[in-house]
């Protein structure tokens, strides 16, 4: 079990109920989980990933940390990496048909997401599967398996619908995506199934697998999409608004002290679990739920300290007491796109960017699109800082 989370106290029924779909959207069909909850025996509750990214962020976590409340309610998580399902992509939400990632990118990012996971999931109460397991079967079983199902039920999919009235176009795989996500239940014999909001069709589709095998079909449990740092989009590292799991205790301090007041109740209801205090001053509030996050996923005491560093900076206009250093040769000239790159972990036409906004500075000075190769000597002893939050000192090589 995760050292930095505990299991909750046994709980009278109705009020696991509530603690269980506390933020949720969708808990379907109505009265179903409750009747699963009075059973005296451990659900088995499903939650498949496609690892279409290496890193998860905290919007990931909605789902991870509902799914750990069942575990600390005495309840099995089947995580389910969807190393097959990847292959053919999930169309939900989605305009045009997603881009078909390589095996060697799958593996790569499950491994990844897998251990990330393990940060919010208890793995001792974790079932953890590959849905290629049952998914990479023999044609004859394939067809036994969408035969089932009629295209006018698929169909059904709001999103399906949407791009034929677009005239865009839906690829056969898309259209069984829904049928090899709703087997996955069956081989699991999953009990309950918990998603994203945008997962709704999938989830309930499921059931109707679930029956054409005998089965008894899943409830459902849909949980809201959390908004990102700019409290607009959703987040997603392709709009830059995310906080990552595996940001550092700094950064991810400063990125949430960073998001509107706006969208404090959903931050508060969906990562923490609890209501936000109305009463309380936003700014203190919003000082909590990064220092909390920050022991979440760095240990007791690393939010703390993140906020010291955090008002050192951007308070009192200090620089951080550690910086990392970089080396350079002193008669040479730096790239600075590359080093940037190097040392951020930015693309080189990323750092370009910066460069030409303003967001590079040396020593406090903003640098400009002209900076691209700088004399060593003029970087020796002094500071980079991109954005608000990440610096370097370069340091003589010699």
């Amino acid at each position: 079990m995760s050292p930095r989370q505990v299991p909750a106290a046994k709980a009278e029924p109705a009020d696991l109920l509530e603690r269980l779909t506390l933020g949720a959207v969708d808990a379907l069909p109505k009265g179903r989980l409750a009747e699963q909850l009075a059973v005296d025996r451990p659900l088995r509750v499903k939650f498949g990933v496609d690892p279409t990214s290496p890193d998860i962020h905290l919007g990931h976590t909605v789902v991870l940390n509902k799914l750990r409340a069942f575990q600390d309610a005495g309840h099995t998580v089947v995580l389910i990496i969807g190393d097959y399902t990847a292959r053919v992509g999930d169309p939900s939400g989605r305009d045009a048909t997603r881009p078909v990632l390589s095996e060697e990118e799958v593996d790569f990012n499950a491994e990844t997401y897998q251990e990330q996971a393990f940060a919010v999931l208890d793995r001792d109460r974790t079932e953890l599967r590959r849905n290629s397991e049952w998914l990479a079967m023999q044609s004859e079983d394939l067809y036994g398996l969408i035969r089932r199902f009629t295209v006018a039920r698929l169909l059904e999919r709001d999103d399906f619908s949407r791009r034929m009235a677009d005239a865009q176009p839906i690829s056969v795989l898309e259209l069984l995506y829904p049928v090899l996500q709703g087997y996955d239940s069956v081989a699991v014999e999953a009990d309950v199934e918990l998603g994203g909001g945008d997962q709704k069709f999938n989830l309930l589709f499921a059931r109707d697998v679930q029956e054409a095998y005998g089965q008894a079909p899943q409830s459902i449990l849909t949980m809201p999409i959390l908004p990102g740092t700019d409290g607009v989009q959703k987040m997603s590292k392709s709009y830059g608004n995310y906080v990552g799991v595996t940001d550092a205790p700094e950064e991810m301090f400063g990125k949430l002290m960073s998001i509107p007041d706006s969208v404090m109740d959903d931050y508060y209801l969906l990562l923490l679990g609890e209501e936000l205090d109305r009463s309380r001053h936003p700014g203190e509030a919003k000082r909590e739920l990064g220092r909390r996050l920050v022991d979440r996923y760095h240990g007791e005491g690393a939010g703390a300290a993140a906020e010291q560093q955090f008002d050192q900076v951007h308070v009192r206009g200090e620089l951080p007491d550690e910086i990392p250093t970089k080396r350079v040769d002193p008669s040479g000239t730096v790239h600075l796109p590359a080093l940037l790159a190097e040392q951020f972990g930015l693309s080189t036409s990323e750092a370009r960017r910066l460069l030409a906004q303003g967001g590079v500075k040396l020593d406090g000075e903003p640098l400009g699109a002209g900076d691209l190769d700088v004399q060593a000597d003029r970087l020796i002893g002094r500071v980079l800082q991109v954005g608000k939050r990440r610096f370097v000192r370069i340091e003589d090589s010699a």
